[in-house]
């Protein structure tokens, strides 16, 4: 549980990082002026599963060890490298063919919530 809760505040603070990043030193520098708001969506549900992790690590200090909360952050960790790393890399290189990863990404976000309303179930 530790390991989790650890996971969720680094990428909390890396997600604080990118979305800077992106305000500053990407600024003019995306493929096409759309992809801006991309990058932000990327960053935006980076953020609500990084907060969502560590939600996911302090309810299982309240109700146990439960193997599927651990299957819920990883399946939500996998979610911001498919669906917000595409986005990252979507916006910035305008490669269109990473649109075809995003929803992975998705479905890997929508496992965890599943996962967790089990498992607090």
């Amino acid at each position: 549980m530790e390991i989790i809760l650890a996971v969720g505040a680094f990428l909390g603070a890396i997600t604080v990082a990118i979305g800077a990043f992106g305000a500053h030193a990407l600024k003019g520098k995306f493929a096409e002026e759309r992809y801006e708001q991309t990058f932000e969506t990327g960053v935006r549900y980076q953020m609500y599963h990084s907060l969502a992790i560590l939600s996911v690590g302090l309810v299982m200090r309240v109700v146990g060890e439960l193997q599927i909360l651990e299957v819920a952050a990883y399946l939500m960790l996998a979610g911001i490298v498919l669906f917000s790393g595409s986005l990252y890399v979507l916006s910035v290189t305008g490669i269109r063919k990473l649109g075809a990863i995003t929803p992975i990404g998705g479905v890997c976000f929508i496992a965890g919530w599943i996962c967790v309303a089990v498992g607090v179930l």
